[in-house]
Parts: structure tokens; sequence; C-alpha cells
């Protein structure tokens, strides 16, 4: 079974989240961290992201053994990640769980994947992701595509993950694949 880290910041898009949680809960173990911001914005826009088979730790713990690179794991998504985190993780800033996993997962070379949730990007976003980029991290924005023809927000989120489950090299059903006209 693979083993992941999921990481939920304080950006809006908690749908996205959930979703990942309810497709690899249970076909991953899952160590979530969800910083204080994100429960409220959560909250905000009602969606509960508790009650997954997850083992949760709390932002502030830097004692979990998801802070050591000696902790083996397949990789780390942080949906959706804040510019704060995706700055201080480009800086190496450590300052909680969430910015030490995903140092760790870096620093020992595991697929780490940053889903900001932001618009327009400044020069600053955008350096700050090229950095990361160039440091091993995959930035993907929770953009979904429409060529699909989506019919629900849903379809929408679904894309956005399958393609989350992908770059993680898990199997997914999500959705139809592009095969051209």
């Amino acid at each position: 079974m693979k083993r992941y880290v999921i990481a939920v910041t304080g950006a809006s898009g908690m749908i996205y989240a959930r979703r990942l949680l309810e497709i690899l809960s249970g076909k991953a173990e899952l160590h979530v961290i969800i910083s204080r911001i994100a429960k409220e914005i959560a909250e905000y826009e009602q969606v509960n992201l508790n009650g997954f088979n997850a083992v949760y730790v709390d932002e502030d713990n830097l004692f979990a053994d998801i802070a050591s690179g000696s902790f083996l794991y397949d990789g780390m998504v942080v949906i959706p990640c804040s510019m704060k985190t995706l700055a201080a993780v480009n800086a190496g800033f450590s300052d909680n769980l969430i910015t030490r996993a995903a140092d760790v997962c870096l620093k020992e070379g595991r697929k780490c994947i940053l889903m900001p949730r932001e618009m327009p990007l400044s020069r600053i976003h955008l350096k700050n992701m090229l950095s990361l980029n160039e440091a091993g991290a995959t930035i993907m924005m929770m953009c979904p595509g429409f060529y699909n023809r989506p019919k629900t927000i849903d379809d929408l989120v679904d894309m956005v993950v399958a393609r989350v489950l992908d770059h993680l090299g898990e199997e997914n059903d999500l959705g139809n694949r592009w095969s051209g006209y």
C-alpha cells in the first residue's frame, strides 16, 4: 500500500482536497495535515475534511514521523497550496509541519505536488513556482479543462483530481481521457 502526505492550506478550493481524500482513503495510507486557516476556510466553504481513513496530524507537531526524512512515503500533495506556504517551501522556511514535510519531500527526492489556487499571479508567485519546479516540485494549478464537456462542478473537480492521481501513479477512472476529435 502506498503512503502519502496530504496537506491542506489556507486557500479557496477545499472541494479539491476533499475529493482527493475520498479517492485515496482506504486505497493508500494517508497522513493529513490541515492548517488552522484551512479549517476555517473549509467551514466557510461547507466542506468536511474529517472522517477519512487517515492519520490526522497537527500542523504544529514537528515531532511527527512525517517530519523526518527517515519516514518513508511515496509523495506529498499540498491541496490547495496558499501562496504563503508556497513561498515558505521555496525559501526552505520550515516553521510548521506542512512546510517541514514539503522540505523533507524535496530533499529526499520524493514526488511533491503543490496546487496553488490564486489568480492573477504576481512576478513573485511565478518566481517561487519556477524555483520550486527547478527543485523538483510539480506545480499543478487547480484549473479544470472543458474538453470533456463537464456538466457539474463535481465533473470539474474530478478532472483536476484525476491529474493529481496520474502524477502519483494511482490508477483512476475519473472522467474521460482526451482521445482526439
